[in-house]
């Protein structure tokens, strides 16, 4: 006869059961993001208010960006696509744990990091650096205003020179209009996309105010950006787009913690307590010159997709704990660097041999601007990997621009470089250029 059970044993059991199953759940949503998807677009066409419905964050947290109400730096923020698997897509996805409609619990089926771009003009330059770790991107259009506007025009340009090639156009603000203007809209949308990389895109009319089609944006992204393939057993590499100083001021200094790399593993992979090399590290001035010094430091922990992990690869945002100095970290300045193994980082260039590849025009609203040839001494604006530095072109040949940096930069052979040019009062995209051997 089996032995009955007290109710005391019974509530320990149940507590047991209970944890174990939440432990597991943990678990599951304590994945790394699979890839970086950027949300890019005219200034104020809902970038933020979208992660915010995504993930839960609003990433506008600098005081200048509070009080501006625009992005200024780029934000960061990790979402879980779940779906319920008793109904078919669209309708199956969300954001959720309970699923809006049928209150089943769902299922884990990806987890993605976004990255919120600014989109007013005169920070076209962050909007780039974010670029180099986006593998896949969300265009934002506001259905209230006509399409074009200069940044929509821009940031597509944009993303088909930096190399993206997955994109959701996202028409966000249906709540605002009536039918007929949504659908004045669209066609405007298509007129655009029309003759780009981006032609047959899919567009997704959403609220993200009022979290209106949310699962059809998820379907979306879900179809037409999947997660690249990686390969693990390559160098690593991370692109450094944010670095940082968490300690408060009058910390002991027995309990400073090292100073914090934001950004993204581009390839290969990381392990805690790994000695790793930053480039082009520090920039020091030595007889009126600017001189980078790499750092050399060590891995003391890793954070992504909300959690500590030992190994750290591809896909995502995430941060690497260091035992820097955290006054070298804070303030950003070592934003631009590339994290690899001693020994074994591209090279650090204080001049530059590019090949050059211009536009032919720039094309926005109430604007159709001829792009000139580069002349000699004149000032260009340019975005390296995650870095952005200022050259001057110093000479001119065959296709080839030779630049001297005010800012050195750590890239390989045959990388890509975006160039803007100052018109007016601000750079504009004008082109890019391939890194060639000197």
């Amino acid at each position: 006869m089996p032995e009955k059970k007290t109710k005391k044993e019974s509530t320990v059991k149940k507590t047991t059961r209970k944890k174990t199953e939440k432990k597991e759940v943990e678990l599951k949503l304590d994945v790394q993001p699979e890839l970086n998807i950027g949300l890019v677009g005219h200034v104020d066409h809902g970038k933020t208010t979208l992660t915010e419905q995504l993930s839960g964050k609003w990433t506008d947290t600098h005081s200048e960006e509070l009080k501006r109400g625009i992005t200024i730096r780029l934000g960061y923020a990790d979402t879980t696509i779940r779906k319920d698997t008793s109904l078919e897509a669209p309708f199956c996805y969300t954001t959720k744990e309970i699923h809006p409609t049928t209150g089943n619990k769902t299922e884990v089926v990806r987890k993605v990091s976004f990255v919120d771009a600014p989109g007013h003009e005169s920070l076209m330059a962050t909007m780039l650096s974010g670029a180099t770790i986006m593998d896949g991107a969300l265009l934002l259009v506001a259905a209230n205003e006509i399409c074009p506007q200069p940044q929509t025009q821009e940031h597509l340009m944009a993303l088909e020179l930096s190399g993206i090639k997955k994109v959701v156009v996202v028409q966000n603000k249906i709540d605002l209009v009536s039918e007929d203007r949504a659908l004045r809209n669209y066609h405007e949308i298509k007129n655009v996309l029309k003759g780009t990389s981006f032609e047959d895109a899919p567009i997704v009319p959403i609220s993200a105010k009022q979290g209106v089609n949310i699962d059809m944006l998820l379907d979306a992204i879900q179809t037409a950006i999947p997660t690249p393939e990686r390969n693990p057993n390559t160098e690593p590499i991370f692109y450094v787009a944010r670095t940082f100083d968490v300690n408060k001021p009058g910390s002991i200094p027995t309990k400073l913690i090292g100073g914090i790399l934001g950004g993204s593993v581009i390839k290969g992979k990381f392990n805690v307590g790994e000695t790793i090399e930053i480039r082009p590290g520090r920039i020091v001035e030595e007889q009126n010159k600017l001189i980078a010094k790499p750092i050399t430091t060590k891995i003391t922990g890793m954070k992504t997709g909300g959690t500590s992990v030992d190994e750290l690869h591809p896909g995502g945002s995430s941060a690497i704990l260091t035992s820097l100095d955290p006054s070298i970290a804070k303030g950003d300045q070592l934003t631009g660097c590339i994290v690899g193994y001693p020994g074994k980082l591209p090279p650090i260039w204080s001049e530059l041999d590019l090949k050059v590849h211009l536009l032919e025009r720039i094309q926005s609203v109430g604007e159709d601007l001829k792009i000139n040839p580069l002349i000699k001494g004149e000032i260009l604006l340019l975005n390296v990997n995650s870095a952005k530095t200022v050259g001057m072109v110093s000479s001119l040949g065959k296709g080839i621009a030779h630049l001297n940096l005010r800012l050195p930069v750590c890239a390989d052979i045959s990388d890509k470089v975006t160039i803007s040019r100052k018109l007016g009062t601000r750079f504009r995209l004008i082109g890019y250029g391939e890194i060639q051997q000197k």
